[in-house]
């Protein structure tokens, strides 16, 4: 019987496919493991020690933002809406504020307290506060927004505005 030349390379094809996905699935798994474990402490405004494993079991988004951004108020408007729809499937919301003036995030603070309602407010630390500690790095953009799963390990990060998939994203990670 003659069978056509592509007919033949077919079970290769599919041994190596096979082979591939096993290797990509070790890779996803080996990447799991190695996800960076996120810390942080800090002072939230009513004088609490905050610490990230505070959150442990919780997905959290982590938004660094200053108080003059456009785009960061755009965002933080939005992860208000998206924090007060979702807090009960264990997602926290945490603003950290980068100006480099205390009284511009005193003024940000008392903006909060006047114009958002109490249920719908999120935990707002200064970054520059004594006693502040991160591994978040330098932040160049503003916005920028980690997305930590509830192990406390990083998922992804975006430098910029949420964009439309970030929103499906954090939404898969809620599982």
């Amino acid at each position: 019987m003659n069978i056509p030349s592509f007919l033949r390379a077919l079970p290769i094809c599919l041994l190596a496919g096979v082979a591939l996905l096993g290797q990509a699935s070790q890779v996803q798994a080996q990447a799991a493991k190695e996800l960076p474990q996120m810390t942080l402490s800090a002072t939230d405004v009513n004088g609490k020690k905050l610490e990230l494993s505070d959150y442990a079991g919780n997905t959290l988004l982590v938004s660094f933002f200053t108080a003059g951004c456009n785009l960061c108020a755009r965002d933080l408007r939005l992860m208000r809406e998206f924090y007060v729809g979702n807090a009960k499937r264990h997602f926290v919301l945490l603003a950290i504020n980068i100006d480099r003036s205390k009284q511009d995030y005193e003024t940000y603070l008392q903006l909060i307290n006047l114009a958002v309602p109490k249920e719908q407010r999120f935990p707002i630390v200064w970054r520059y506060a004594p006693g502040f500690k991160d591994n978040f790095g330098n932040i160049t953009s503003q916005p920028t927004h980690f997305v930590i799963n509830p192990k406390g390990q990083l998922l992804w990060k975006r430098e910029g505005t949420f964009q439309s998939e970030d929103w499906d994203n954090l939404w898969e990670a809620l599982g």
